[in-house]
């Protein structure tokens, strides 16, 4: 009668909208062998009685104990990877000498396979560790590299999306450190999507190449279009980052006379499979073009403290039809847990709303209508970030993925403050959110198959 191949029991939160959360209390989620889910069946459904007898007990029913709940595995849609070798360093200083002085020579040491091997299996289980199902990852120029990196996402069970990065104007990067040529660095990226669309045959959860231009001021304009041409052709994820700094938003200007969106759109850079990182210096024209075109942005709160010389108006470009989620930002932001991130991204975002500068009166200090609740930042880490990059991830409900981290409240070395045993379970998501440790996530799940579990 039921044939699932895995059946999970428990409470489970998902985002409904941007801003309502969903509680799906003592939930029967029914899992097929492609580790979609097939079915939840709620407790007052006529189904839920016959398929609780018939799977209970069996070695494929997994139920939740007191205190555990289920969240969507976290999708984080920035990540550079070869930076995490330097996380937590030199966030005091301006982004173009961190650039410089720190990133570009420790991203040159990735040429190096044995480094590269070691850096990345750690990121990655360290991702996993922190609740991140799918990673949209930066790699370096180096082609060996950045495939290494793809295939220890297969290994270890990750969804990841990897861009060999294109670095390839001389003017403009350091000898050390970019694309011998533009022909090189197009001939590799191509070799590069091959390769891994080979890998992504023989990896249940998925990879994907994804086009990676590192940003306008790194390409020359031939590198751009001939980018933007393979992602066509071969029908990629793009990504990239967008008006994010004083800095890197003139230099655009100066150039094409023009913002960064309408740049990257010439370029063929912009679609439905695109997501730009920060966008913090977007206007409501360049919004207006990313909600057009599908273009979804990676917010990275964190890293936009130290680097971005701004706030970006998330609320104002959800209102207009952008797709967003959350971005890490590893290194410029120093977390690898998307739940820091959820919280920076309230936090800045009511900073934004209320303004900081007390030499003002209250009505002229702040921009109006531009906080977020710990809800949407929710939905920002989950679901947006499944829309962004158009995968069914992101939610706990029927035909999608089975990720999900399983949040034990009781953990001894973690226990959130819950004392009553009937405390409303969205007061009980609200701690969740702002007080979960990595040592509270004690499983993570991705495509139906157990990829982390931590023991006391």
């Amino acid at each position: 009668m039921f044939k699932y191949t895995q059946i999970f029991k428990g409470t489970a939160f998902s985002s409904k909208s941007s801003k309502e959360v969903q509680i799906l209390q003592d939930y029967l989620f029914c899992i097929n062998a492609d580790g979609i889910i097939e079915k939840t069946i709620a407790p007052e459904h006529p189904d839920y009685q016959t398929v609780l007898h018939t799977y209970k007990g069996k070695e494929n029913f997994y139920q939740l104990t007191d205190g555990q709940y289920f969240f969507p595995g976290f999708v984080d849609l920035h990540v550079h990877a070869p930076q995490w070798a330097q996380a937590g360093t030199a966030l005091d200083i301006p982004l173009y000498d961190w650039l410089n002085t720190y990133t570009f020579p420790i991203e040159s040491k990735f040429s190096d396979l044995a480094f590269a091997k070691e850096v990345y299996e750690d990121l990655v289980s360290t991702l996993l560790a922190n609740g991140t199902t799918t990673s949209l990852y930066f790699a370096t120029v180096h082609k060996e590299a950045s495939l290494l990196l793809a295939e220890i996402c297969a290994t270890k069970g990750q969804r990841g999306l990897v861009g060999k990065v294109v670095m390839d104007d001389p003017e403009q990067n350091p000898a050390f450190y970019r694309d011998a040529n533009t022909a090189t660095a197009l001939a590799d990226t191509e070799e590069f999507i091959l390769a891994v669309k080979e890998l992504a045959k023989s990896t249940k959860q998925g990879v994907y190449p994804v086009v990676t231009p590192r940003f306008i001021p790194s390409c020359t304009d031939s590198a751009l279009k001939g980018l933007g041409e393979l992602a066509a052709k071969y029908d990629t994820h793009i990504q990239s980052h967008c008006s994010e700094s004083d800095w890197e938003h003139r230099y655009v200007q100066d150039r094409f006379n023009k913002n960064d969106a309408y740049a990257l759109h010439d370029f063929g850079l912009l679609g439905d499979k695109s997501v730009m990182a920060h966008c913090n210096f977007l206007n409501d024209e360049d919004a207006t073009l990313f909600a057009e075109t599908g273009t979804a942005i990676g917010h990275c709160p964190i890293s936009n403290a130290y680097f971005a010389n701004s706030v970006i108006p998330i609320a104002r470009f959800h209102a207009k039809g952008v797709d967003i989620g959350l971005g890490s930002d590893i290194s410029g932001g120093f977390s690898p847990s998307l739940f820091d991130n959820a919280r920076q991204a309230v936090m800045s975002s009511r900073m934004l709303e209320d303004g900081v500068n007390t030499a003002l009166p209250a009505d002229k200090r702040g921009v109006p209508n531009s906080r977020i609740t710990i809800n949407e930042a929710f939905y920002l880490a989950t679901a947006g970030g499944g829309e962004s990059l158009s995968l069914p991830i992101g939610r706990l409900q029927e035909n999608y993925t089975w990720d999900v981290q399983v949040i034990d409240t009781k953990v001894a070395s973690a226990k959130l403050p819950i004392f009553d045993n009937k405390e409303e379970l969205i007061d009980i998501f609200q701690k969740i959110m702002y007080l979960v440790r990595p040592e509270n996530i004690r499983e993570v799940w991705v495509q139906g198959i157990k990829v982390h579990e931590r023991t006391e």
